[in-house]
């Protein structure tokens, strides 16, 4: 059994007062329609988790009737922050899960062949992650003024999502980050807590994430060419 955990309870913040980036309308439908539509159509996986603020639970079943998906999903409320968002949405696994990939709601573009990347990877290894390789040229500064050195680039790498653990492997990991009093915002980081080795795995096609309004041209271009 594989299981995508979407988390789409955030407050999207960067977007603006009042904006939920989850609702805006891209290339026809809510971004959130689309990202629901990337793993509700992947054939690896089995069943879909959204990790939504509590009270939306109506808007998002009225949404899965309006799109016809077909697939089993469960709604499930968010916590806090994302990290107990993701808890939750683990909670609700089906019994006998043997994978589950975390994804970001609002990260719309995630083809199908990324998706099965990682859960490939995830079964070897225990963990993977989507990424890229960082390809501009990275300052750092001590005073968010004046560049104090340039950073070696050849060993960075941006993370996306999904990021797809064995369910045993990321449990243990979050357990580990709230024994410690953590909040971490990325599932990966609470993996190197416990000294899981991650997979990174390189996609073919953008797969940006909808954070800012400069972000959407971009992301319907994608969508609509894709």
């Amino acid at each position: 059994m594989i299981a995508a955990i979407l988390v789409a309870a955030g407050q999207g913040k960067r977007m603006g007062a009042g904006v939920d980036k989850l609702w805006l309308e891209v290339a026809g439908r809510p971004v959130i329609a689309h990202t629901w539509k990337k793993f509700n159509d992947a054939p690896c996986v089995d069943e879909i988790i959204l990790v939504v603020r509590d009270g939306m639970q109506p808007q998002f079943t009225e949404l899965a009737a309006q799109c016809h998906f077909q697939k089993p999903f469960r709604l499930v409320a968010g916590g806090a922050e994302r990290q107990d968002s993701v808890w939750n949405g683990l909670a609700a696994v089906s019994p006998g899960t043997e994978i589950v990939a975390i994804q970001d709601a609002a990260r719309p573009c995630t083809d199908a062949a990324l998706i099965a990347a990682t859960i490939a990877a995830a079964r070897e290894t225990g963990a993977a992650v989507a990424a890229q390789p960082v390809v501009d040229t990275i300052k750092e500064t001590v005073d968010g003024r004046i560049i104090s050195r340039t950073v070696d680039r050849s060993k960075l790498w941006s993370v996306q999502t999904p990021q797809t653990f064995r369910v045993a492997v990321i449990r243990r990991a979050i357990t580990a980050a709230r024994e410690q009093g953590l909040v971490l915002t990325d599932d990966t980081a609470a993996c190197e807590l416990i000294g899981q080795p991650v997979r990174l795995v390189p996609g073919a096609s953008p797969n940006p994430k909808v954070t800012v309004p400069g972000d959407l041209p971009l992301v319907a271009s994608l969508l609509i060419n894709s």
